[in-house]
């Protein structure tokens, strides 16, 4: 089993080189306040209160400041406090002081329980810098590699993520063992840039986003990115109702009452936007569609034979996320889920759970995925989670021998379900390896007790159904973020918005592209052709740069022959096809999505 990644060297080092860095900025503003500076996945941060904006020159300074003071090797040294003595400590900084009294109000244990006991305050210090902390670190300085970190950027930050607070400058840095690592490191940040959706979203004229005029958190989806969303629902809608699902739609908003049973006005309400009033009644913007589904189940009375129902929807919700998280297409405040619910008698649902983890595989594979990692949660403590324990022990064993079944490493999360069933989040890997949480398989014991769900088993009587929320995709606008950083724009043919793209020589030969272009179109391949007094290698230039799968140059020799001369985005020359040749491979390639 791997080792956790807070007891690992690499977060020690990481954790330490946040306390260096606040260090040498204390040194350089003296005046300054500092908040917060954890270790991250490749890295780690510090937030900070200082009297003016830092400059790329301050970076240097203190990444230059920060290597003079590792080559003292100065020890950690960790000491713990009363509330009382960590507030005089930390008199000067009230960042540090408003956490320490957070800690006194609302004690916790080692294990984050609720505590009655004096909370354990600890500290670590090296040479003259003391932080609030409960570690680990290094030994001492030496322990890191001068040469294995740097510092990244400034980015603004809201104190404990609250825009109505402070804002403070947060410092990024990243840390490795060895300059090699680094380097690396280096390499796959400069390629994930060329790859970053933002930019080749513009570059693709896929979609926009204008938070003056529109709203932070909303996309413009524009034809082209129109085009292939299309594309891609239109082919999961024709699986999903191969494969036994219902496709339904359901209203934007809904009545108070309906959130109030599903219980989203208690536990979700801060994530959803401020009701409206429609005839002295409360609505809300659906934040999810499970509610809905289950209204639907709720129109009949339900036998086991109708069951497995298995309802599908291209849902859009609305999510209040903080201004300071909105991230391009991959988190949004408008999107549309591919959602779907599961209703399943008891004894059917291990093979259900078979099937929608399947389903959710074959989809995603189509999608050109292969690598994957599964993580299945199971139940927290008792006083935690709803539903008897058998059901939950039931539900969690049948997700576990699922990923079995289906061959999928995975790792589980023990107590870490949600309160209303155990799940499995299942992600996917990319082309330069990162992880991306897409589909999720999730057990709901709660709702189907809310709603008082019901059906009628084959002994007559009424019976709870098993309740499974599934999303695939997760979000059509995340998943097209992945989508765009995955191929780097370079889509498989089949979802490519300009499949082909005839370039003439000359004006003599324009009228031949036009017609093999209608005649393109005539077969199902969407083809354009390139006008304009730019020269033919200009021509070629810009259609690379859009990643259009086919470039077919037309001269005399093509003209005259009925042909057309092939050149792929990558570069390759194939030389001049026979047109029928041609559509028969590019027919080929849309056909099994290569």
């Amino acid at each position: 089993m791997a080792i956790p990644y807070e007891e690992t060297n690499l977060y020690k080092i990481r954790h330490s080189l946040a306390h260096v860095m606040a260090q040498a900025v204390l040194e350089m503003f003296p005046e300054g306040k500092v908040a917060i500076g954890p270790p991250i996945e490749d890295g780690f941060y510090y937030d900070f209160d200082l009297p003016r904006p830092l400059t790329p020159e301050d970076i240097k300074k203190i990444q230059k400041r920060m290597k003079k003071l590792l080559n003292k090797k100065h020890e950690f040294h960790r000491r713990e406090l009363s509330a009382a003595e960590a507030k005089e400590l930390f008199a000067d900084q009230p960042y540090k002081v408003e956490l320490i009294e957070g800690l006194e109000a609302g004690g916790v244990d080692e294990n984050g329980e609720p505590t009655d006991e004096p909370p354990v305050i600890s500290t670590y210090k090296h040479d003259t810098f003391e932080d609030l902390c409960k570690g680990p670190h290094v030994e001492h300085l030496g322990k890191i590699n001068g040469k294995a970190f740097k510092l990244m950027k400034v980015a603004g930050a809201y104190w404990r993520g609250d825009e109505k607070r402070e804002q403070l400058q947060r410092i990024y840095g990243t840390a490795w063992e060895t300059p090699d690592q680094l380097k690396e490191h280096i390499k796959r940040l400069e390629e994930a840039e060329k790859r970053d959706h933002r930019r080749l979203g513009k570059e693709l004229d896929l979609f926009s986003t204008n938070a003056d005029m529109l709203g932070g958190g909303l996309i413009l989806w524009h034809p082209k990115g129109g085009l292939m969303r299309h594309l891609a629902e239109d082919f999961c809608k024709v699986e999903h109702l191969s494969n036994g699902y219902d496709l339904v739609y359901t209203p934007h908003i809904g009545k108070s009452t309906l959130w109030e049973t599903s219980g989203h006005l208690d536990f979700y309400r801060d994530d959803m936007y401020a009701p409206l009033d429609i005839d002295g009644q409360e609505y809300f913007l659906k934040p999810m569609n499970c509610p809905f589904h289950i209204l639907m189940y709720k129109t009949d009375l339900r036998s086991y034979r109708e069951l497995p129902l298995r309802f599908a929807e291209w849902g859009t919700v609305y999510r209040y996320e903080r201004s300071g998280v909105l991230h391009g297409l991959l988190r949004v405040r408008g999107f549309t889920q591919d959602d779907a619910h599961h209703f399943v008698q008891q004894e059917k649902m291990p093979e259900e759970i078979d099937f929608v983890l399947n389903f959710c595989l074959h989809i995603l594979r189509s999608f050109g995925f292969s690598e994957f990692q599964a993580y299945l949660s199971t139940r927290p403590g008792d006083d935690k989670a709803v539903g008897d324990p058998e059901q939950w022990r039931a539900s969690e064993h049948a997700l576990e021998e699922a990923l079995k079944r289906a061959d999928i490493p995975y790792e589980i999360d023990d107590g870490g379900g949600a309160f209303y069933g155990p799940k499995i989040d299942l992600k996917i890997k990319d082309a330069l390896g990162r992880e991306w949480q897409l589909s999720t398989i999730q057990f709901d014991f709660n709702l189907p007790e809310r709603f008082d769900m019901t059906y009628v088993g084959e002994d007559g009587q009424t019976h709870r159904p098993y309740m499974v929320h599934r999303a695939l995709m997760g979000s059509m606008e995340r998943f097209f973020g992945v989508l765009i950083e995955h191929y780097a724009g370079s889509f498989p043919v089949w979802l490519a918005p300009v499949q082909a793209v005839l370039i003439p020589i000359a004006d003599r030969h324009v009228e031949y592209c036009e017609t093999v272009a209608k005649q393109l179109d005539e077969k199902g391949i969407r083809a354009e052709v390139r006008l304009g007094r730019e020269r033919m290698n200009n021509k070629i230039r810009i259609a690379q740069k859009q990643k259009i799968p086919y470039m077919l140059i037309v001269g005399d020799k093509e003209l005259e022959g009925s042909q057309v001369a092939v050149r792929l985005r990558g570069g390759e020359d194939l030389g001049a096809l026979a047109l029928d040749d041609f559509e028969g491979r590019i027919l080929e390639a849309i056909a099994n999505k290569a």
